[in-house]
């Protein structure tokens, strides 16, 4: 009996080593040296300073911005440590009701725009983190991050074409942009020069 659990005792202990401690050093080491950027959370750094990572979305409400999908967490918006979605059925009345409030302040922000209004800029994702849009949503904010900028459309289009990531190997997924980055990319100094 002795020999049995001390048998047993010295699995655990060499399992727990195995499982507990060299298999994460190795994975998190062979992460590093693989993928950094990847591994590191895909941070964005500017100036020394993380500023945000490429997979999460944050929130921008400044019409100069473009805006990404709402989110779904709770209490703080793209808040990563509560992903999830809303849980609203498509025939919830909160649901409804949340969409044409979305809709609503979209208008009110761009009143000129009368284009339907793209289904990701009203609807949370799944996990209430996503930080992309479709270029549909990037198109129908164009006009109002363009004239909040005082940039012609077509400096602003050619940042939106520039962002547009395709479908991942020609087949999966759909054409997005990354909002953090274009936002980003059009507080760049060469934005305004050109």
């Amino acid at each position: 009996m002795t020999k049995l659990l001390r048998n047993a005792v010295m699995l655990l202990l060499l399992m727990t080593v195995i499982t507990g401690v060299l298999y994460p050093l190795v994975a998190t080491g062979l992460a590093q040296l693989v993928f950094p950027r990847q591994a590191n959370g895909s941070l964005i750094v500017k100036n020394g300073k993380p500023i945000g990572s490429v997979l999460i979305g944050q929130s921008f409400t400044d019409p100069k911005y473009f805006w990404g999908r709402p989110s779904a967490t709770t209490p703080q918006a793209n808040n990563g440590t509560n992903s999830g979605g809303s849980n609203l059925g498509p025939t919830n009345p909160a649901l409804t009701d949340a969409v044409k409030q979305r809709i609503a302040a979209l208008r009110a922000v761009d009143p000129g725009n009368t284009a339907p209004v793209p289904v990701d800029l009203v609807t949370a994702s799944g996990s209430g983190l996503d930080p992309e849009i479709s270029p549909a949503a990037a198109q129908y904010q164009l006009e109002r991050v363009a004239k909040a900028r005082g940039l012609s459309t077509s400096q602003v289009q050619a940042l939106v074409n520039e962002y547009t990531s395709g479908r991942q190997l020609g087949v999966f997924g759909e054409p997005r942009v990354n909002v953090l980055q274009l936002n980003l990319a059009l507080d760049a100094p060469q934005t305004h020069g050109s």
